[in-house]
């Protein structure tokens, strides 16, 4: 395990390999663009929408995957205020045990600013039954939710014949899972190959006993259908030289966004803006902590350290404290959801541990062998 020599970003990120000099794909791009003329991108940006005109019986000028959070309702309003065009916002909602009063508002939110705002729910029972099917196989219960969440918006945008599909940012230039990146810095039709999407994504649910017509939801288009139906996805954070975590959340914030209150000791959100439809993603994080050596305040604190706001010293600081941060109350809560004990939940984290990055004791207390910001 190594980290970037500039943020604290380590190597074991998925699809991500740093430069020989040692520094993440996310720093190396973030250097790059202290030399972008934005006035220049922002032109690319008209003559992209321009090649891609309304056609005269197409009721919005392209669609937009939202849950109602920082990025999306950011994305939202630019795309209508600033350019003009008028979005179709699509949710997958989550099943009522999961949703939270807060995303529901935030969604609300949008629809009373004005947006025209489509909603799918997969089926609440193979729901369930593959978020425990997904922690059970992989520890990771997201596994399916997020298949439909990124299949959903390519899905209505077939349905609503709207070819122009505008994403937020781009995973492999501001992230660093390389696979995801296409023919140019905006080109998010290769957003198929990120690691959640890859490799036979739904196979494992067929294996599950979960008949085809269940899993329609948790099917992303293939090439062929993006093809047919001329789907093109835009990474609109390419455009946007101030596309950051907490600079959308102070944007969206000033919308109307509700945020979250609950502590960083419970939540690892330094700034309670990330993730606020649901709380178990959460468990989510602190898994990947155990499972990569990273976990959500080191998506933080990279952002701020390459922004200047933040130095490198102080970010070991929070990434030692917060980085596996998760509160006992959304793990039972998720636990009663798929029945199983919190005794149970436990038992199979430890089993998913990277063994290379951590050690456990008898009594099952974690401790990690790396020392952050200068690895193993």
């Amino acid at each position: 395990m190594k980290y970037c020599k500039r943020c604290l970003q380590p190597d074991t990120r998925p699809n991500t390999h740093f430069t020989v000099e040692g520094i993440c794909p996310a720093c190396d791009y973030y250097s790059r663009l202290q030399d972008v003329d934005w006035q220049e991108r922002y032109e690319i940006l008209q003559d992209v929408l321009a090649a891609r005109p309304r056609k005269p019986d197409q009721m919005f000028d392209c669609i937009i995957g939202v849950s109602g959070g920082k990025d999306s309702t950011r994305q939202a309003l630019w795309v209508r205020d600033n350019l003009g065009l008028k979005p179709l916002l699509a949710c997958l909602s989550y099943p009522p045990e999961q949703v939270t009063e807060r995303g529901v508002d935030n969604i609300s939110n949008l629809i009373e600013l004005g947006f025209d705002v489509v909603l799918s729910a997969p089926a609440p029972g193979t729901w369930r039954q593959l978020v425990r099917e997904s922690f059970d196989r992989f520890a990771n219960w997201a596994k399916s939710t997020e298949l439909a969440l990124f299949s959903s918006v390519p899905q209505l945008a077939i349905r609503y014949d709207i070819p122009l599909i505008l994403w937020g940012e781009n995973p492999g230039l501001q992230l660093g899972d390389l696979k995801t990146l296409g023919k140019t810095g905006y080109d998010g039709n290769n957003l198929r190959y990120m690691n959640t999407l890859s490799g036979g994504a739904a196979d494992w649910m067929v294996e599950a006993g979960v008949s085809n017509e269940a899993l329609l939801a948790y099917r992303y288009p293939a090439p062929e259908e993006f093809e047919k139906h001329n789907l093109q996805i835009i990474y609109l954070g390419w455009f946007l030289g101030d596309w950051s975590l907490i600079n959308n959340g102070l944007y969206s914030a000033a919308a109307g966004l509700r945020v979250r209150t609950d502590t960083v000791d419970n939540t690892g959100d330094l700034r309670g803006i990330t993730s606020l439809d649901e709380d178990w993603v959460t468990l989510n994080q602190m898994i990947k902590y155990y499972k990569f050596g990273f976990g959500r305040i080191t998506d933080y604190v990279n952002e701020e350290i390459r922004m200047g706001r933040l130095a490198r010293k102080e970010g070991i600081a929070l990434v030692e404290a917060y980085d596996e941060a998760c509160s006992p109350s959304y793990i039972a809560d998720f636990c009663e959801y798929i029945q199983i004990s919190v005794d149970q939940f436990w038992g199979q984290v430890r089993r998913s541990l990277n063994r290379d990055l951590f050690d456990i004791d008898n009594g099952g207390k974690i401790t990690r062998k790396f020392k952050v910001g200068v690895g193993l």
